[in-house]
């Protein structure tokens, strides 16, 4: 596998470079960049299959290198001083992070789960997601990047039903399309979806709250959604949750 490190810092840079090949395999090739138009001309020369990206360099952003891509097939793993807006966008978007200082166990898994995808990238719409997250622009059309075993799907954050926990999984109920499981929990969705105003209405659920029909009485109380799922309203949320849909 060709790696290639771009960060502006050489000791960080050197640091992770160690790392990557004492993890690595002896076949691996790694070669370096310090900023944006280096990493351009590596990209051109190298050829890599896995790129870590720092995100503030001198001559500017890993972002702003990205840009001036065409069709990149490439892995890409951003390194990044923890910034809880950018990390916000990168799960928006399931392109893989590290934080500096960079944990030599999340980069193992993180170097296999890049070995295991190398050339089924779909890059190009994971980063027109993210930086349409980074854009901070409102609208219905933001979307997430959802991954099931066999494909990656690029969801509509207005179309998603509801969301089910299932363990460590969770399922996403979308309208008009197939249900999609995803292997991480319930939780992690919460904060990415909660700014959205999607409701955590029972330890199980999370609910988009412009799907809601009606709420029903009966039964212990449940919200009808336009497409006739009932989703159960723990008793400890029932006020909260009623309050907020009185209020919209």
């Amino acid at each position: 596998m060709r790696i290639l490190i771009i960060d502006n810092e050489p000791a960080l840079r050197s640091g992770l470079r160690q790392l990557v090949n004492s993890i690595g395999k002896p076949e691996d090739q790694v070669e370096e960049a310090e900023g944006v138009m280096t990493g351009l001309d590596k990209i051109a020369s190298f050829d890599p299959d896995l790129v870590f990206l720092d995100i503030e360099m001198e001559d500017g952003t890993g972002f702003d290198l990205l840009k001036q891509l065409n069709n990149p097939s490439f892995q890409l793993i951003f390194t990044t001083a923890h910034n809880k807006y950018a990390i916000q966008a990168f799960k928006f978007s399931a392109i893989d992070y590290l934080l500096k200082p960079v944990d030599p166990g999340e980069l193992a898994a993180s170097m296999e789960k890049a070995r295991t995808n190398i050339r089924k990238s779909d890059l190009n719409n994971q980063l027109a997601v993210l930086m349409q997250q980074l854009s901070a622009k409102p609208g219905p059309d933001k979307k997430i990047v959802l991954k099931d075993i066999e494909s990656t799907y690029f969801v509509k954050i207005s179309d998603i039903l509801y969301c089910e926990a299932g363990g460590t999984y969770t399922k996403f109920y979308i309208d008009g399309s197939d249900p999609i499981l995803v292997s991480k929990n319930l939780k992690e969705y919460e904060a990415i979806l909660e700014p959205h105003g999607y409701l955590r209405t029972h330890h199980s659920y999370l609910v988009n709250p412009d799907k809601i029909k009606m709420y029903d009485k009966t039964d212990g109380g449940a919200l009808i959604l336009v497409s006739g799922h009932s989703i159960p309203v723990s008793q400890r949320k029932k006020e909260m949750i009623l309050q907020i849909l009185e209020n919209r």
